[in-house]
């Protein structure tokens, strides 16, 4: 594929949902704004703004790591009350160089958007993300509390170790049938830690060993995303490099421990709990379980904790897509006043 198509594909984590995801969610609408942002000397990062100039400031945080913001992720806000700012991460969607792991960690992560805060001249803005987008808002607030009006979350995943090997083996007792086949994907040798053996397939230079690691977990982990059966799976597993990039992101984190301290967000939030937030969680989401959320939510006084009792991890699934449209509703009626 060539690097414009790249740039043009779906990302892979935009699952189609089977009801009509166009009636909860806004309409699209054309952006105000996209550009390059160069953010290194060997990182560009894709920016794209859209809504309301003068509306509540928003930037839109996009899960993986890797996956890159989708068409539909601005859409949970209303455009003529946001200013919608959404990017794509280092190395994720199309920001360049595609797939890129150096240079690549949550602090760069929190470092751009800093610059990308500054170089729209925004002040203060909510901070919408899911999953992994969760993970890097509140890594984000908890290193600029003033720059931040607000969070809406979703699928909370807090990077502690108990969440990272729940990423690896601790989803089998949902989708052990999905689990032997990612892992006997690996030799019998190498099936002991299963994410460093990933990971070294992922990070081999090599297409015909790195491209068939990455879509053996990435099958695995489309499975686990949502409650009902996504009927475009294979679909939506078309493209190598995207694929690629998302795999390699997601093993080169976690091996990492995405780059956090031990316990490091729950330990912060006093940093941020004085702030609004609202927490949309998937009653069973197996990917991030809801125990995680139910923590932050304890830790934070000014939470609300949204379980969505038909949904897993997807934010595209009806009840999780219907309560972030409603948070952000809510978020607004809040905030407008003041812009």
């Amino acid at each position: 594929m060539s690097t414009q198509n790249i740039l043009n594909a779906p990302s892979v984590y935009e699952l189609k949902a089977n009801y009509d995801l166009e009636a909860t969610l806004f309409p699209p609408v054309a952006p105000l704004s996209e550009q390059y942002l160069k953010v290194s000397d060997l990182h560009q990062i894709w920016v794209v703004e859209y809504g309301n100039p003068q509306g509540i400031p928003m930037i839109v945080v996009h899960g993986g790591p890797g996956a890159g913001i989708s068409s539909n992720e601005p859409r949970y806000a209303d455009p003529k009350k946001y200013r919608i700012i959404a990017f794509d991460q280092r190395g994720a969607g199309r920001s360049l160089p595609h797939g890129e792991m150096k240079e690549n960690s949550t602090q760069y992560s929190i470092e751009d958007m800093e610059k990308i805060r500054k170089h729209f001249n925004i002040d203060k803005w909510v901070l919408f993300g899911g999953s992994w987008g969760s993970t890097l808002s509140v890594a984000y607030g908890e290193a600029h509390p003033d720059k931040c009006l607000g969070f809406i979350l979703r699928g909370v995943f807090l990077a502690t170790d108990l969440a990272i090997q729940n990423l690896w083996t601790g989803m089998k007792d949902t989708y052990p049938e999905a689990w032997d086949e990612m892992v006997n994907f690996l030799p019998l040798q190498e099936q002991k830690n299963v994410m460093l053996s990933f990971n070294n397939l992922l990070m081999n230079p090599d297409k015909k060993i790195n491209v068939p690691a990455a879509r053996a977990f990435m099958k695995y982990d489309f499975i686990c995303a949502t409650l009902q059966d996504n009927p475009r799976l294979n679909a939506e597993l078309d493209s190598d490099e995207l694929v690629l990039g998302i795999a390699r992101a997601f093993a080169y984190y976690s091996v990492n421990h995405f780059f956090l301290k031990p316990n490091q967000l729950i330990n912060q939030t006093s940093k941020i709990n004085h702030l609004p937030a609202t927490i949309v969680q998937g009653r069973y989401d197996v990917i991030c379980r809801p125990e995680m959320a139910y923590e932050l939510h304890k830790k934070w006084p000014k939470s609300k904790l949204v379980f969505v009792n038909d949904a897993g991890h997807s934010a595209l699934e009806p009840g999780t897509a219907k309560e972030l449209v409603s948070a952000t509703n809510e978020f607004a009626t809040i905030l407008e006043a003041s812009f």
